[in-house]
């Protein structure tokens, strides 16, 4: 059992640090001119053990964009788990906890999100190879969301699936949409994000709240 957790953690650290080289090099390069082998130099990793993990680059890029938004909401949760009442102070925090996160990652890897639509749109040959791996990523981020809710007392009030293929249409966007027309559109797609989500009756929203 021992043995078997040490070396889960060792391909955990492996898929991590892949994950890191490949967000770099994505940045510098864009998702068309990067290549396996500099995501595999980036990584100190031979490019044999790239594909261990994932068996092409648009699997890839696409298991960076799902840590990501997992990252984002887990920082939701733990927001709304830890407050009595969900209002205002509690939306600009977690928008503040979004902003700061799309930051730290990076308006390039937001535009790259674009990139890749567009990659898939020209190439429908990529397009159909990677179609199950993308039904899988939005599958799992919408059971992902849902045991997030669970933990909470919450549920969506949209099918999961609805609600995680919402959520990768619109994060690049508002990433983008923020940097470029200086405009912070962090707080209100939030909004419209928690107008799908049905939390429990000791939590209110922000009109609630308003009107009480």
């Amino acid at each position: 059992m021992v043995e078997r957790w040490t070396r889960e953690r060792r391909l955990e650290r492996t898929r991590a640090l892949l994950l890191d080289a490949a967000q770099e090099v994505f940045a510098e390069k864009g998702f068309t001119a990067a290549t396996i082998d500099d995501i595999a130099s980036a990584a100190g990793y031979t490019k044999g053990a790239v594909y261990k993990h994932f068996t092409t680059k648009e699997e890839l890029f696409l298991a960076l964009s799902d840590r990501f938004w997992r990252r984002y909401f887990d920082t939701f949760t733990e927001v709304l788990s830890a407050a009595g009442e969900v209002g205002a102070r509690e939306l600009d925090e977690i928008a503040r906890r979004w902003r700061d996160l799309s930051r730290d990652r990076g308006a390039e890897h937001a535009a790259l999100g674009h990139e890749f639509t567009l990659y898939l749109i020209r190439n429908p040959e990529a397009r159909a190879r990677v179609e199950a791996k993308r039904t899988e990523v939005a599958e799992e981020l919408g059971k992902f969301v849902t045991e997030g809710l669970d933990r909470i007392g919450g549920a969506l009030s949209v099918p999961p699936l609805t609600f995680a293929h919402a959520l990768i249409a619109t994060s690049d966007s508002v990433v983008l949409g923020s940097e470029l027309v200086d405009i912070d559109l962090y707080r209100p797609v939030l909004e419209m994000y928690m107008s799908a989500i049905k939390l429990p009756t000791t939590q209110t929203t922000p009109d609630d709240a308003a009107g009480s």
